[in-house]
């Protein structure tokens, strides 16, 4: 029982010091380094989401996910009144291309391209510690969402759509993102501790509400992951699908209430 409850364990950990150790050396090199390193994830994802939704569109699916990557690495350096068509086209162009569920193909794709430019105009225009409170934010959440729905278990979330989500481990993930918040808050400048720790808690939140949405998307498309790219992950879908969210949100945060600069 225990083995088997763990048994991913292993692979999960390893998969997670490649992606860390890559990430990281993107993050800190920033400019076209990251752009690039979030262009090939975005572009992946978008691969992974066409293959799911038509498995004999191969070649469309591969051509989506190059092309959303393009549309990423152009965006970042685009005046801003061409910035939302260039990342929009890769879902416009998929909705006459994919063969089921056009409407699920073209908001999912249209998400994940605008949250990849939100991740790489986050640290372009406010540095690396935003970027990095963001990621940690998701990251602590997923972990401590793992261990504690491993641990304690309990009464699921939502059976139905996702049935490996438990309560126990939902309220573990608000309580890692809130640490984090209290972690950054001076690191980032935020005027009040308390701030950043509440809006952490939200954004645990979006992220587990975009794990749901991948979940949901999976068992439409009658699969288990949405690739096998990583060992203990599956796709980069199922890693990343929180991230999605949370990048969404900063960004219609920043656009609509000029946060974090309300937190100084």
């Amino acid at each position: 029982m225990a083995a088997g409850r763990w048994g991913d364990l292993a692979p999960r950990l390893g998969s997670a010091v490649v992606m860390v150790l890559a990430g990281s050396g993107a993050l800190w090199a920033g400019g076209v380094v990251f752009a690039g390193f979030v262009a090939l994830i975005c572009g992946a994802m978008v691969w992974e989401l066409s293959r799911m939704l038509d498995p004999k569109g191969s070649a469309t699916a591969m051509q989506m996910g190059i092309m959303t990557g393009a549309m990423i690495l152009l965006a970042s350096w685009l005046p801003p009144f061409y910035i939302v068509p260039f990342l929009l086209a890769p879902s416009m162009a998929g909705a006459t291309r994919v063969g089921a569920d056009k409407g699920i193909y073209v908001a999912y794709a249209a998400v994940i391209a605008l949250a990849g430019y939100a991740l790489i105009a986050v640290r372009l225009n406010l540095g690396v510690a935003w970027v990095l409170w963001l990621i940690l934010v998701v990251v602590a959440s997923d972990v401590a969402g793992y261990f504690a729905g491993k641990s304690i278990g309990g009464a699921k979330l939502w059976p139905r759509v996702s049935p490996n989500k438990t309560w126990s481990g939902t309220v573990a993930g608000w309580v890692g993102a809130g640490a984090v918040g209290w972690f950054f808050a001076p690191m980032v400048g935020a005027g009040s501790e308390l701030v950043l720790v509440l809006v952490s808690v939200v954004m645990s939140m979006v992220a587990q509400a975009g794990d749901i949405a991948e979940s949901a998307l999976k068992r439409r498309a009658g699969v288990k992951d949405s690739s096998a790219l990583i060992p203990g992950h599956g796709g980069v879908m199922d890693r990343f699908d929180g991230m999605l969210g949370a990048a969404l949100f900063m960004l219609l945060s920043i656009v609509v209430f000029g946060y974090p600069a309300g937190l100084m």
